[in-house]
């Protein structure tokens, strides 16, 4: 996800992608731990993915 796609993004709805974020995070933590989990990088996708909606939620709450 790109952060210009994020930016455009409303409060209510960065809330919402935060949480749809962390529940993918944690599913894909469980198929790691489970050995299912193919490809490890989208773990560190989807945390970096949970970190920018963060940062930007910051912002606009500052405003």
């Amino acid at each position: 996800m790109k952060i210009k796609d994020i930016r455009d993004l409303g409060v209510d709805e960065l809330r919402q992608k935060n949480r749809e974020l962390s529940e993918e995070f944690f599913n894909l933590r469980m198929r790691h731990a489970s050995g299912q989990l193919e490809s490890t990088a989208t773990i560190g996708h989807v945390r970096k993915d949970i970190a920018r909606v963060k940062t930007v939620m910051a912002e606009k709450e500052a405003k």
